[in-house]
């Protein structure tokens, strides 16, 4: 086993998985650390009985030629996962008595389905398509976001465009702005609508969500990209990247639980318990963490500034999730596999329903994961009894929405168990349990959020709490950009096929 890595990759979720694969492929000496037992992180995978539950991530984007997730596997010569397309990608009950909002991958299809539920709406759309097709264009292009060095500036610079920087007038923006300059602010339903599906892509609703961000996110749906149902389960995903990695020379370690992280004269010293201590020297160390646990295992080694500016974050969202099994002849024989409740208490649920012969359950049967958003450090105060007795109101409440929304009474589930913060605090590692990354509003987006090169030399950041955001395609591409910054300190090159060679 080598001692002396020339890279320390703490954290095996889908972007240290990324991160240490496209290292260990560019000749580097990589070891990848992780607490749990095994990877995936918030994209991994848990069984009971015959039942196999999506740990947080179930839909998947970036499998689309030039796609992130497609660019990464075709590098590191693999297959595509077995995917199945997502039409519709959501179906949206605003709760209002109204048909159902379906978002469909067909883009004249979602035209027609968007005027009929929210007329006179247009104007706003074809903005954000506009928006869109200069943003997904520019990610493309690998631009590095936002630029602390000259060679940041350097990569970035050629990625503009006229298109982008018209865009770029907006970045200050967020969706609810852009209603208001397309005349479609005084419909409450759109924004409704609106402010359930960025909750899910940018932790914030229409009024925080930077203009930019909101308006890719909300044509993810359609075609030439597309949201995707894995088969098996989101675990093929860390399992492929596992595959790469150990194909290039380079070693997951699960079971190593990093503790601090100290800053010598050559590089770095990474401590931590397997359960026995363990310091693993490196020349660098990449972190696919979220930045709230920068403080704890670099204590007193922050500059001023970038530990006021961590303080200074607001927290990422908490989740509860209700992991449950059914059988299938109790669903509609149309149910799609996401659906999303506006919902009083304890709030609006994302539900994703396994489709038959996925893998996710036996014959006959489907597993029902239904997700709801949640301030987390709260739940950390409770006492014993009162956990339980927010555990039991908090299950009782998703349980009413599914009835109401699914159709299935209490006592028909074969399965059923609340996970919460706390929950997820101990199978991720993050912080508070903390699910997704920084809220994107226009302050911490593009140019104004966290950067993967850290004011630490050797030390560099990837995962949902930098550019370009949360879901794995998005940190699959913040994994790619740090590595590319790491290898460039190293008089490397990093280059994997572009989006626009992919006719984008």
């Amino acid at each position: 086993m080598q001692t002396h890595p020339d890279v320390v990759v703490v954290g095996a979720g889908i972007a240290g998985l990324s991160a240490a694969a496209l290292l260990a492929k560019a000749g580097l000496g990589v070891h990848l650390l992780e607490a749990h037992h095994q990877s995936g992180g918030c994209a991994g995978t848990f069984r009971r009985g015959p039942y196999t539950f999506d740990v947080g991530a179930t839909q998947v984007a970036g499998l689309e030629p030039g796609g992130s997730h497609r660019r990464l596997l075709e590098h590191f010569q693999l297959p595509l996962p077995a995917a199945t397309p997502l039409d519709p990608a959501c179906v949206v009950d605003l709760g209002d008595g109204r048909p159902p909002v379906r978002i469909w991958r067909d883009p004249a299809r979602w035209a027609t389905e968007r005027e009929q539920q929210f007329p006179g709406s247009g104007r706003f759309w074809q903005l954000c398509a506009a928006l869109h097709q200069a943003n997904w264009a520019f990610a493309g292009r690998d631009p590095v976001l936002p630029p602390r060095s000259p060679w940041d500036l350097a990569q970035l610079l050629p990625t503009l465009r006229p298109a982008n920087l018209a865009s770029g007038l907006l970045i200050t923006a967020t969706v609810a702005d852009l209603l208001m300059l397309t005349g479609c602010g005084g419909d409450p339903r759109l924004r409704r609508f609106l402010d359930l599906q960025l909750r899910l892509y940018s932790q914030e609703p229409a009024d925080r969500t930077a203009a930019l961000y909101g308006a890719t996110v909300l044509a993810m749906g359609q075609e030439p990209q597309g949201l995707w149902h894995l088969e098996s389960s989101m675990q093929v995903l860390s399992q492929q990247l596992e595959q790469a990695l150990a194909a290039a020379g380079g070693q997951l370690r699960l079971g190593h639980r990093v503790t601090q992280l100290e800053r010598t004269g050559e590089g770095w010293v990474v401590h931590g318990e397997q359960p026995q201590p363990f310091a693993l020297a490196a020349t660098d160390v990449v972190l696919a963490l979220p930045v709230q646990s920068l403080p704890d295992l670099l204590p007193g080694q922050l500059p001023g500034g970038y530990q006021r500016r961590l303080a200074s974050l607001p927290d990422p969202s908490g989740a509860v999730v209700f992991y449950g099994a059914v059988d299938r002849s109790l669903l509609q024989s149309d149910c799609p596999a996401h659906l999303q409740l506006d919902w009083d208490e304890p709030g609006s649920l994302f539900v994703s329903v396994s489709r038959e012969g996925d893998g996710r359950a036996p014959a006959g049967q489907a597993t029902v994961i239904a997700s709801v958003f949640t301030p987390a450090r709260p739940w950390f105060a409770l006492s014993r009894q009162a956990y339980g007795q927010a555990k039991a109101e908090a299950l009782a409440g998703i349980q009413r929405g599914l009835q109401r929304q699914l159709g299935i009474a209490p006592n028909q589930w074969r399965h059923g168990e609340l996970a919460t913060p706390r929950g997820f605090a101990r199978w991720t590692g993050r912080p508070f349990g903390f699910v997704g990354g920084l809220g994107q509003h226009p302050s911490r987006f593009g140019p104004f959020g966290l950067a993967s090169r850290t004011p630490l030399p050797g030390l560099w950041l990837c995962g949902d709490s930098i550019h370009p955001g949360e879901g794995t395609a998005g940190v699959a591409l913040s994994a790619l950009m740090a590595c590319r910054q790491l290898l460039a300190r190293r008089g490397q090159v990093l280059t994997l096929g572009t989006a626009a060679e992919f006719g984008r």
